[in-house]
């Protein structure tokens, strides 16, 4: 069980995770753009917040980062990437999954039930970097990769056996989880996050499949009224892969004092504060949705859960054969991607 914790101590943990030893003093003053496709006011602020403002600390004040919420700057979620690369923003924090098959060798970390804990999966991430992930990352300056907590159904209806998601319309942020929800028996739509209010409110979809930190920022907890976890070790039915991204040519233009500020609180160096702190995250997004009188919460059966796990074979086979397509060893990924959770894990 997740303990209960201060916003404004962990904030501060955050903060002194990410640490770097004396105050650059050969700089320019920089601000750098950085642009997402959430609101300010959702649970990941509560990391980038303190990272922003922990930069301008180490750097005195000569390197900051100005946080531009729910695409402010212009342009779509899926044009996130793009925006980083082109440099028309200097720094991005989005989903790959929003544009399937553009950074394929990441995906093996959201598979289904490959995920076990957002800390865990996300140290594993960064060997996972090091090793494999050099030609989807070639076009950046790589921040951060990362994951939530794991995501669980969020439906209308209640969910505690396969049949129950027959012909459900589910929203899922990648291609990995439609074809999971198809597996199902579901119909699994790729659908961005800021488009998930509309679509419950129309009856567009369902349902989603989300962790409890996001869904004050989009309503879940009003909008659908049955949330259901896993039974077992493994609680979740995967995660999404997040990355942090900065323009190439924005960071190797930066004098070499700003490059220490900024590659001290960047990959290993925050690796661990950020999965922690999404692990911690969940517990104000599950009170938001536990204050509904209506939210019912439920924990699908083991029987059901092998079911489950039976059924998402095939998801891998999809998969392989579409990293075969572009001359990747599809399963030699997923291989290590496990490995390297379990390393973590212990």
């Amino acid at each position: 069980m997740l303990k209960k914790f201060s916003l404004l101590s962990l904030s501060a943990a955050v903060l002194a995770s990410m640490s770097v030893n004396g105050v650059p003093t050969d700089a320019q003053a920089v601000t750098l753009k950085w642009h997402t496709f959430i609101p300010p006011v959702a649970n990941p602020s509560k990391f980038y917040k303190p990272w922003a403002a922990k930069i301008a600390k180490d750097s005195g004040g000569k390197l900051k980062v100005k946080l531009f919420w729910t695409m402010q700057l212009g342009g779509k979620p899926t044009q996130l990437l793009d925006q980083a690369k082109d440099g028309v923003v200097d720094i991005v924090w989005t989903l790959p999954g929003f544009t399937p098959g553009r950074m394929p060798r990441v995906e093996p970390f959201e598979l289904p039930f490959v995920h076990k804990d957002p800390v865990s999966t996300t140290l594993a991430l960064q060997d996972f970097q090091a090793k494999h992930l050099g030609p989807d990352l070639k076009d950046y300056h790589p921040l951060l990769l990362h994951v939530h907590a794991g995501f669980l159904f969020q439906t209308k209806k209640p969910i505690l056996k396969m049949e129950d998601l027959k012909g459900m319309k589910i929203r899922a942020a990648s291609r990995a989880g439609v074809w999971m929800l198809q597996a199902f028996g579901a119909i699994g739509i790729g659908m961005p996050l800021p488009r998930i209010p509309g679509a419950l409110s129309k009856g567009g979809i369902d349902g989603v499949t989300l962790p409890y930190e996001i869904a004050p920022a989009v309503k879940t907890q009003d909008l659908v009224s049955h949330f259901s976890i896993l039974e077992g070790h493994q609680p979740r039915l995967g995660t999404n892969v997040f990355t942090l991204l900065m323009n190439k040519k924005k960071y190797e233009g930066l004098p070499n004092d700003l490059k220490r500020v900024l590659d001290a609180n960047s990959g290993r160096n925050i690796a661990k504060a950020a999965g922690e702190l999404w692990v911690k995250i969940e517990e104000p997004g599950r009170k938001v949705i536990a204050s509904k009188k209506k939210n019912k919460f439920h924990t699908i059966p083991a029987i059901e859960v092998a079911r489950l796990k039976a059924a998402a074979g095939p998801v891998f086979d999809r998969w392989y054969d579409e990293m075969k397509k572009i001359g990747v060893d599809g399963p030699a990924l997923v291989k290590d991607a496990r490995a390297m959770i379990e390393k973590y894990s212990k």
